[in-house]
């Protein structure tokens, strides 16, 4: 089985890796030549562009940065579907706008295609551990045809429903996850401001009804638990605008449907206040450091 992997970033490079891994021909592209090395270096076949990477691929993965990225790779003249194989199974794992998801989708199947949508979630060290979530969104004939694949990437896969549904939970997810670790850091400084040991609170707060991911396991105030980006000065993770991005894709989808989120919007600002303050490439935890009062 030939595979075609576009987009060899922090997350596709080690998810081609992992296929490299599993004895998996790949061939891959992306802009950037050290990435392209990478892969080269751990015995991918490198290609000139998309066009030509995807020519013979049985499975076509794509792993990009936003919904204007995976438009004009699918959708362009020297694009996917103008130079894959129609017999290829096309899974896009970036986290785009549901309904780009579903328009590609749509005019994917109009030329014969098999689609379907994968966003992930567990970052990069998911990605590099092989222990990724897939949120799928396709039909389940074709979620079986991949599952092969995205069992040697990652750990958990579930079947969301039709295309456009893996991106929706992602999109659902992201947000909940934001606004979860805003509510946290606020509880945090709010004890720390009245003389708490924020190790101690975080140890009762586990333990009771505030329970949460962002406490238990990616706790936002530094020295407080081991191994996690608040303690390593808000290094690696999962970067404050990919945060952004994902929660404007989230009020992106709200206002399309006409649904309320107030939390999400307010979610939305706080992290562009906190982005445009030069913590971008920080870790979403840093948002812990917005809520300080000086």
């Amino acid at each position: 089985m030939k595979v075609a992997f576009i987009g060899l970033g922090n997350m596709g490079l080690p998810m081609a890796l992992n296929l490299l891994k599993a004895g998996y021909s790949v061939t891959g592209f992306d802009l950037v030549q050290s990435q392209i090395d990478a892969f080269v270096g751990a015995g991918g076949l490198p290609e000139k562009s998309a066009a030509l990477a995807v020519i013979d691929a049985d499975i076509v993965i794509s792993m990009l940065p936003a919904s204007r990225h995976v438009e004009s790779l699918y959708l362009g003249d020297a694009g996917i579907l103008a130079h894959a194989n129609p017999r290829a199974l096309l899974i896009d794992c970036s986290t785009i706008s549901p309904k780009v998801a579903q328009d590609v989708a749509k005019t994917a199947k109009a030329k014969g295609f098999a689609m379907i949508d994968a966003p992930v979630s567990g970052g990069t060290a998911g990605a590099q551990a092989a222990t990724l979530t897939f949120m799928v969104g396709g039909d389940a004939k074709d979620l079986e045809r991949a599952r092969p694949l995205l069992e040697k990437m990652g750990k958990n896969i579930f079947h969301a429903g039709a295309n456009g549904s893996g991106q929706t939970v992602k999109v659902c997810n992201n947000m909940l996850l934001g606004i979860q670790m805003l509510g946290t850091s606020e509880a945090l400084r709010l004890g720390i401001a009245n003389g708490m040991d924020p190790k101690i609170l975080s140890d009762i707060m586990t333990k009771s009804s505030g329970r949460n991911w962002a406490l238990e396991l990616y706790n936002p105030c530094p020295n407080v638990m081991e191994n996690v980006p608040s303690s390593k000065n808000y290094a690696g993770g999962f970067g404050v605008d990919l945060m952004l991005k994902d929660l404007g894709l989230a009020v992106e989808n709200a206002q399309d449907l006409n649904a309320s989120t107030p939390l999400g919007e307010l979610a939305h600002h706080l992290y562009e206040l906190h982005s445009k303050a030069g913590n971008g490439a920080l870790d979403f935890s840093s948002v812990f450091n917005l809520t300080k009062v000086e």
